[in-house]
């Protein structure tokens, strides 16, 4: 695969507005899925498929925790991605009206 089509496959999975939310929300810290389902409000299948799409991308990787999967962003092989990541906007509201960190949902 040449890199244009590496970078077009990459915008492609960035064009989505939950995966670019997500991304955005993985630039401020490491998230297990029940997390980012409480944030966007949508269904674990819906968010593990969004995961699955980003992780085959190659724009997260995976850490097992006891039962729990965290994802965290993996793009430090896309300098071309630092700019448009700069540009994201702050997710840490959002991520303080976490409901799940109470609930040890995945601690």
């Amino acid at each position: 695969m040449s890199q244009i089509e590496e970078i077009a496959n990459v915008f492609k999975l960035l064009g989505d507005k939950n995966r670019l939310t997500i991304v955005a929300l993985l630039k401020e810290k490491e998230l297990c899925v029940c997390e980012i389902v409480d944030i966007l409000q949508t269904s674990q299948p819906n968010i593990s498929q969004h995961m699955r799409k980003l992780k085959d991308g190659g724009l997260v990787k995976e850490t097992k925790k006891g039962q729990w999967v965290y994802y965290s962003l993996a793009v430090q092989d896309k300098p071309y991605l630092t700019e448009i990541l700069n540009q994201l906007p702050s997710q840490k509201e959002k991520l303080n009206s976490l409901v799940c960190e109470d609930n040890d949902c995945c601690n």
